[in-house]
């Protein structure tokens, strides 16, 4: 009888031994990435970058000339000679977290003085940019480009990139920084959608 009990204690110890070590294979085969931000250089906790986007690394940036928030036309190819970083941004849909990295880049002087040119690309109009000023005023240090038909977003594969939250329609969190030749040498699409302005200064210091 002694026999029989202590077989059976022994099977359940065995089935539960096998339950846990099945539990933690889901859990550790199925979890993914940490996280879904990266970018050429991204430390080794980060996963990589879309492959759509490490395309564009090492070519040279889509030119295109869009309007600023004070109406001057801008075309990328003339700031050959500076470093510059695209912000493709969800705009007014992504508030706060967009609208404080936009306000981050307008006041931060660190990144002239590393001949650097920032530019944020939006998807909104001029008029509704305007309503976000009276409600954040930082707003209106920061260079911001409208890509109101969407041409540049999609012609740079930011619109279906796992930072943006309505895929196929706009772009979300994600940069594109050019070296002085108009050259990509970093891209970093982020969904944690933080401010990263130390991180892209780091960056354009291995220039």
């Amino acid at each position: 009888m002694r026999n029989k009990e202590g077989l059976i204690i022994t099977v359940g110890f065995v089935v539960l031994a096998v339950i846990v070590v099945a539990v933690a294979f889901l859990l550790t085969g199925n979890s993914g990435p940490a996280s879904q931000l990266g970018g050429q250089g991204s430390s080794a906790n980060q996963s990589t970058a879309p492959a759509v986007l490490n395309s564009l690394v090492g070519k040279p940036a889509p030119d295109f000339t869009l309007e600023s928030y004070d109406g001057k036309k801008i075309t990328l190819s003339s700031l050959k000679g500076k470093n510059v970083i695209l912000f493709f941004s969800e705009g007014l849909m992504c508030y706060p977290a967009c609208w404080d990295q936009i306000a981050a880049f307008g006041k931060d002087n660190q990144f002239p003085s590393k001949e650097t040119v920032v530019l944020t690309i939006v998807n909104d109009s001029k008029n509704d940019w305007k309503g976000a000023i009276e409600k954040m005023p930082e707003l209106a240090s920061a260079a911001v480009l409208f890509d109101t038909d969407k041409k540049v977003s999609a012609s740079y594969n930011m619109l279906s990139l796992p930072s943006s939250m309505h895929k196929g329609q706009l772009p979300g969190h994600t940069y594109v920084v050019l070296d002085k030749r108009g050259i990509v040498r970093y891209v970093l699409d982020d969904p944690q959608m933080a401010i990263r302005n130390q991180q892209l200064l780091t960056e354009i210091d291995k220039f």
